[in-house]
């Protein structure tokens, strides 16, 4: 194995550089990656870091295994022992396993998702009786309190720092959301990293002990860290100040899930001595198009400056194709993909379409399932948000932590067990005078005395059951225990009953299939994940999205949000509704956010390796209204030199007798294969 492949002299400085934290301004498609993995195997080999002290951070799970397989092809299993390659979620969750005692939790805590924080919020809403304008708005609620978490802001801070009435709303609820999470013995997502932030700020001592584990840290999308992320790594990082960190200021878009691309410009504060390595060679896309994208982006203010080069050659011009409808738009870049794969014999697979929003595909979709054209999209519905695989976690949830009280509420009617509202709302409202979790409450004489004895009835077989599938856990194979509750829940049939049509429900049954699966993998896998509620948690933090991509069709068209494209690379590249108002968003510029709608404008364009096509709508349908469409503005801040414009080229005759000889050979070649 070799740990000294071809690395360009910055790449090179920015791998063997020690002694003083680094920042690695890493362009688009600069080979950032193989810069961190390039790294930790010279600072085990070459700097003497033992493996175990290492700890390498990225954003996506997906991210998280790429960056594994790439160090293990560089070390032996030897040399890589206890290497830390993990999302910031996963490094909290191991930090929150081994201090929960400290932390107030008990064993077996969960983890509750967005749709189980908007339950418990529905609930506590629905307890204070709130006004039904408040009500409606308990999702922005959720939204809030999460934007609080990044920020590093308690409860008690966040009466301080509301400025309207909705605001407060949202603070009074926060104080009793994370209340009811500690009884619940459960956690959110937001605190897998507040929780850690917390502990190390009040427990000196317990700081000490993983900055003594963890004495290197390298860091990945540094861009795109919240405040809560920042100061973890900070104390981790702690005097000793061993630290990389991988960034692009250009890339960053995730501000409204609180990222802060100031955080690269903090650390030249907090770290006076911090080295700079700037990676400007792209070795991606071609000239034209790395160009266009600098200059479209010169046109933000900047933390650092930088420019993309390419030696790959001019390439192509970016081709600009206004259409008169969005019909016509679809039915454009349909002709523009066949006219790719007839000409350049290119296949689907090299081929994506980026959009602003997801509502985009829709009608994409339609077009390219009547021309039989094969597309996957990514970025959709996670596999964890399907109803179907929530149902079957629940399960698992309750049967870890009878506490779970947003779990209780799933299952109880989930198949229907003729349980109403009514009594679920009693059963509610006796838990919390009791202070007990609603499966304790089910069993109490007190509840029993104050529903009709129907309801007793139906919730008491309700629980002898689950007690019975207890009584299994200790004894019985995790996957073994899922099969066991789907058959005698009769859930394929509810899902019969509850599907669209017949070949819904067959696929929903795949999924459940697949969790059966999984669990099945992760017992049999081991790594210290083979008890039911280790199982859960792990399954709570994966994404399995990526999971089902890896099973998509091969050779399909990709659909995704320029969001979801960030880190990807295709030979064709279209980007559609390039419009004012869809990019930049009207929701952006009405919240000044113009800067980061060019950043993702930016991160679209250097998605493009060979061919870039963009295409806007001169007039849409919205509301039943055909209203008139303007070309985004970022178009005009392209090169006229790199761009061609279809409205205003002139096809020569040459040009014409050129592209109809070239589709002539190419139809020669494919009629003689």
């Amino acid at each position: 194995m070799s740990s000294k492949p071809q690395l360009n002299p910055q790449q090179q400085a920015a791998v063997e550089h020690i002694g003083s934290p680094l920042l690695v301004l890493a362009g688009a498609g600069s080979g950032k990656t193989r810069v961190i993995t390039q790294k930790i195997a010279w600072l085990i080999r070459e700097a003497n870091v033992n493996a175990k002290n290492i700890a390498a951070i990225t954003f996506t799970n997906k991210a998280s295994r790429e960056m594994k397989a790439r160090v293990m092809e560089l070390l032996s299993s030897e040399e890589s022992r206890g290497l830390s390659v993990s999302t910031f979620h996963t490094l909290g969750l191991n930090i929150i396993r081994k201090e929960y005692k400290t932390l107030g939790y008990k064993a077996g805590f969960t983890i509750f998702d967005s749709q189980d924080s908007s339950t418990i919020l529905k609930e506590l809403t629905l307890n204070e009786a709130a006004s039904e304008e408040q009500s409606e708005k308990d999702e922005d609620v959720r939204w809030i309190i999460s934007r609080w978490k990044n920020d590093f802001i308690s409860p008690e801070k966040a009466f301080e720092v509301a400025t309207s009435s909705h605001e407060i709303h949202a603070a009074k609820l926060y104080r009793r959301y994370q209340r009811q999470l500690k009884a619940y013995n459960a956690i959110d997502f937001d605190d897998l990293i507040l929780l850690p932030l917390q502990l190390f700020k009040s427990h000196p001592d317990i700081l000490k002990n993983w900055q003594n584990k963890l004495r290197y840290l390298l860091v990945d999308e540094y861009q795109d860290t919240n405040i809560c992320q920042y100061e973890l790594v900070k104390l981790l990082a702690g005097a000793r100040k061993e630290l990389t960190v991988v960034g692009d200021d250009d890339q960053s878009i995730y501000a409204w899930r609180g990222a802060k691309p100031e955080n690269i410009a903090q650390l030249q504060l907090d770290y006076p001595n911090l080295k700079l390595v700037k990676l400007e060679q792209n070795y991606r896309s071609t000239s034209r198009i790395l160009e266009s994208a600098n200059q479209l982006i010169s046109n933000n203010s900047h933390l650092f400056e930088k420019k993309l080069w390419s030696a790959l050659g001019d390439g192509e011009k970016i081709r600009i194709i206004p259409c008169r409808t969005a019909e016509h738009e679809i039915e454009t870049v349909i002709g523009e993909i066949m006219k790719y794969t007839f000409r350049d014999k290119a296949q689907y697979g090299q081929m994506a379409v980026l959009y602003r929003s997801n509502h985009q595909s829709r009608l994409f979709e339609r077009y390219l399932r009547s021309n039989n054209i094969a597309y996957k999209i990514s970025g959709g519905t996670s596999f964890f948000e399907r109803s179907e695989v929530k149902d079957i976690l629940a399960y698992l949830r309750l049967l870890g932590n009878t506490a779970d009280d947003a779990a209780f509420l799933r299952v109880i009617n989930t198949p229907k067990r003729s349980i109403g509202a009514s009594t679920l709302e009693k059963l509610g409202n006796y838990a919390n005078e009791r202070h007990i979790s609603l499966y304790a409450a089910s069993q109490e004489m007190g509840f029993a005395q104050r529903v009709s004895q129907k309801a007793v009835a139906r919730i008491q077989h309700f629980i002898h059951w689950l007690n019975d599938i207890m009584l299994a856990v200790q004894d019985t194979a995790p996957h073994a225990l899922v099969e066991r509750i789907v058959t005698e829940i009769a859930y394929e049939d509810w899902l019969l009953n509850t599907s669209a049509s017949a070949k819904q429900a067959e696929n929903r049954m795949k999924n459940v299939t697949e969790i059966i699966d999984w669990t099945r993998r992760l017992y049999e896998d081991g790594e210290g994940k083979e008890t039911l509620s280790e199982i859960i948690a792990h399954m709570c933090l994966m994404d399995l999205l990526e999971r089902n991509q890896e099973e998509a069709e091969e050779n399909a068209i990709s659909l995704m949000t320029m969001h979801t494209a960030k880190g990807l690379e295709f030979p064709y590249v279209f980007m559609i509704g390039i419009e004012e108002e869809i990019l930049p968003h009207a929701n952006s510029l009405e919240e000044d956010g113009l800067e980061e709608e060019r950043r993702l404008a930016y991160v679209g364009i250097t998605r493009a390796q060979k061919y870039l096509t963009i295409t806007f709508a001169k007039t849409r349908n919205k509301f039943g209204e055909k209203l008139s469409c303007e070309p985004s503005r970022f178009l005009e801040e392209l090169p006229e030199e790199h761009v061609e414009w279809a409205d205003r080229e002139e096809t020569t005759q040459e040009q014409m007798q050129e592209t109809a000889e070239s589709y002539i050979t190419n139809l020669q070649a494919m009629l003689d294969e």
